[in-house]
């Protein structure tokens, strides 16, 4: 099945599921802004809870902060939001439709990537257990020819952003007859930059409001508040302040579901080093950062780090933790050598001194800052991503049948478990009910009695449950229930009073947490 027919199903199974809806959907929705549903919201708390356990509970040098949303205007003159937070946006004249320019470019750069992925599937069917697909890399003739091409239009492109040359790069889409989606036309206009950030107003009165902005991103509310954490928490260097909230962009090429929004939810972490140290601790947090992925297990192979062409104005050095989407290689996480720019840009713009005393070296400077920026969102469609799953299984009569399944981690999962009395009568009702009184304070549950067993059990797969609970006429003699495993659909006698700890081992957050290499 092709990627894009996966990602369509994803999208539909999300919906069907409570897990995404359109925002706004009874009158027509709203573009590029969802809502998540009852099972979503879980899903989406239980990745915020393993991001910040990680932040804050493993690491005894990070503290926790919840900025406000609305800062004064001035913060965003500082950081540079306001005179360089801009996107290249280039128009179709025959659609009518809008691009960013770096995007076509970037896209028409993955079809060569995509070349290069059909060559070496071709050659590993065609010459099976001995296909040395390294050596493939390296020496086939039409790889070269792709791989050439797409570093020559990657440094191109890179260079243009660089020298913010926006003639080169509407001179790169005409060169390389990069088409429209929708018109498949190359009728392009010129290229021109738009700023990302939604202003408003506040105050009571037009004559007395002030322009501000929703902020773009929640790093800003950190460093303004560097001292005041420093000081009240006797913070000493390196340490490092962590953040969850909402962020705002007027995303002109909001698209791929949830993976590019106007309204999102960020997860970044600020950390404060003495000069000279950054690039050390750029290292290892970029290490830090991949094993929590990798930790969940969606396989090692589906990452990559991709380090950046062009650096922001801040950076000495980014990178970004790329997964393997339906649609491509795409950035869940950035990890940025930030500099002490930020710092001293507020410093300069508030008058005030913001620095730190270091009692070892007997001197104050300007800590140097490594940010971990990962949104809520994208690691939310990576892991509904990589989890859901289509399997063939046969049924009793020889027929085969289509399982879909969200293959979550257990510690991520909404619901933990489901307990489902057999029949609706012989007292199966109310000993379920009361395993669930027994269950429900330490684990998410969901009593389920509708439909056939079966039924039930595919039900839970789709949601994403990965244990059921079955109460049938001989709980009531032997005070035992059957467990029935999700992922390998096996099933294992257990007594009731076991049920706690059996699930506990296998939902605790912990057990994630204690495989993340720091």
């Amino acid at each position: 099945m092709a990627q894009e027919d996966v990602f369509k199903k994803l999208v539909a199974h999300c919906k069907e599921y409570g897990y995404v809806f359109p925002s706004s959907e009874i009158y027509d929705g709203l573009a590029a802004v969802y809502d998540y549903g009852q099972y979503g919201v879980e899903l989406k708390n239980n990745i915020k809870r393993y991001w910040w356990d990680s932040m804050v509970l493993l690491h005894e040098n990070v503290v926790g902060l919840d900025s406000a949303i609305f800062m004064h205007p001035t913060i965003w003159k500082a950081s540079g939001h306001v005179d360089a937070f801009n996107d290249p946006l280039i128009d179709n004249k025959d659609s009518k439709k809008r691009y960013r320019a770096d995007v076509l470019i970037e896209d028409h750069i993955a079809k060569y990537e995509e070349k290069i992925e059909k060559e070496v599937a071709k050659a590993r069917k065609r010459f099976g257990e001995k296909f040395d697909e390294a050596l493939f890399r390296q020496t086939n003739p039409q790889v070269q020819v792709h791989r050439q091409k797409k570093e020559e239009l990657t440094a191109r492109m890179a260079k243009a952003l660089n020298d913010n040359d926006l003639a080169e790069l509407r001179q790169i889409i005409v060169d390389n007859k990069i088409v429209c989606p929708i018109s498949g036309t190359c009728n392009w206009t010129e290229v021109r930059q738009f700023n990302l950030m939604f202003s408003t107003e506040i105050g009571s009165t037009a004559d007395g409001a002030s322009k501000i902005y929703l902020r773009p991103e929640t790093a800003q509310g950190i460093f303004v508040n560097f001292l005041n954490v420093q000081k009240t928490g006797r913070m000493k260097i390196p340490f490092g302040i962590a953040q969850i909230g909402k962020a705002f962009r007027n995303e002109i090429v909001a698209r791929q579901f949830i993976f590019r929004m106007r309204e999102f939810e960020q997860m970044e972490m600020q950390f404060f080093v003495r000069p000279g140290t950054e690039l050390e601790w750029f290292k290892k947090w970029k290490e830090t950062r991949m094993s929590w992925h990798q930790t969940l297990g969606f396989g090692a192979e589906n990452y990559r780090f991709h380090d950046h062409e062009k650096l922001a104005h801040y950076a000495n050095a980014a990178t970004d933790i790329e997964f393997r989407f339906p649609f491509g290689f795409k950035e869940v996480e950035g990890i940025h050598s930030r500099t002490d720019f930020d710092l001293k840009r507020h410093q300069e713009f508030s008058g005030k001194k913001i620095q730190y005393f270091d009692p070892e070296l007997n001197e104050s400077y300007t800590p140097y800052v490594i940010e971990t920026s990962i949104g809520v969102d994208r690691m939310f469609l990576q892991v509904v991503a990589a989890a859901y799953t289509e399997e063939e299984i046969e049924k009793e009569d020889g027929s085969k049948d289509l399982r879909v399944v969200l293959k979550l981690p257990a510690a991520l999962a909404p619901i933990k478990l489901a307990v489902m009395p057999l029949v609706k009568k012989d007292g199966l009702p109310e000993k379920a009910e009361e395993i669930m009184q027994a269950l429900r304070l330490d684990f998410r549950c969901q009593y389920d009695e509708k439909d056939s067993i079966g039924k039930r059990y595919r039900r839970q797969d789709a949601i994403g449950t990965p244990f059921c609970i079955t109460v049938d006429h001989q709980t009531l003699e032997d005070n035992a229930v059957t467990i029935r495993y999700r992922d390998t659909m096996q099933q294992e006698r257990v007594a009731i009073d076991q049920l706690p700890d059996i699930l506990r081992k296998k939902t605790d957050m912990r057990e994630l947490l204690k495989q993340i290499k720091l």
